[in-house]
């Protein structure tokens, strides 16, 4: 049965093949009394594949900040909720931290699953060291990019990054100038999926590969370290 003592869980959900899920998700999101999701018509098809009928209402980046205060609410009424991000671990590069904090600050108890996220697989893949890494996500569209590429560019631990497959061939080109085009890195897209690949190489090499070859899916960059 649901621990009567969590409110709000954090519930992680499959990158790609909906197999990727564990049994205590399952049950939990089974057993709340309504699901927080960024998208309901993607979540929607996770829960149906599970067989799982429950109230979905929307929690996204556009709405977290006036939403915080309504669900508290609902928590302290009582309700269970569970959180789902479209794809992973909620709070990882998608909402999640803003109503952690607010529940916790509200003496509310939070609990987070263990379970599907892109960046750990991307970074075994790899085959660069991953006893120590730093996880940037994405970095900033436009100001403070350059800043925040040069003081990577001596970092010792294996970095992660996220990046849409539009934006690839141009993020790959502005860490040349200050990591070298000689430094290795790893592409990861589409994981979990039919067509997941890494491909490995050099930024130099990485550039004419996925120039030549347009990327598609969701996409995590791993560079090694100095």
């Amino acid at each position: 049965m649901i621990d009567r003592n969590i409110q709000l869980y954090l519930v992680p959900t499959p990158i790609g093949n909906l197999e990727d899920i564990t049994l205590r998700a399952i049950r939990i999101l089974g057993e709340v009394d309504f699901i927080l999701v960024e998208d309901t018509r993607t979540s929607q098809v996770l829960l149906n594949h599970l067989g799982i009928k429950k109230p979905l209402y929307p929690h996204h980046k556009f709405n977290e900040h006036k939403a915080v205060q309504g669900i508290i609410s609902r928590l302290n009424g009582g309700e269970k909720a569970a959180m789902i991000s479209d794809a992973g671990t909620p709070g990882i590069s998608d909402p999640g931290f803003l109503l952690v904090r607010a529940c916790l600050e509200a003496g509310l108890e939070v609990e987070c699953l263990p379970g599907a996220t892109a960046l750990i697989p991307a970074l075994i893949n790899s085959g660069f060291p991953c006893e120590r890494f730093v996880f940037e996500g994405f970095l900033p569209l436009k100001k403070g990019k350059q800043t925040r590429i040069r003081e990577l560019s001596i970092e010792p631990r294996t970095i992660i990054l996220y990046e849409s497959p539009m934006r690839l061939v141009k993020i790959l080109g502005q860490l040349v100038p200050e990591f070298g085009g000689g430094r290795r890195a790893s592409v990861s897209r589409e994981l979990t999926k039919m067509h997941e690949e890494t491909i490995r190489g050099t930024l130099d090499e990485l550039i004419v590969h996925f120039t030549e070859t347009a990327p598609r899916g969701e996409i995590v960059i791993v560079i090694e370290g100095v």
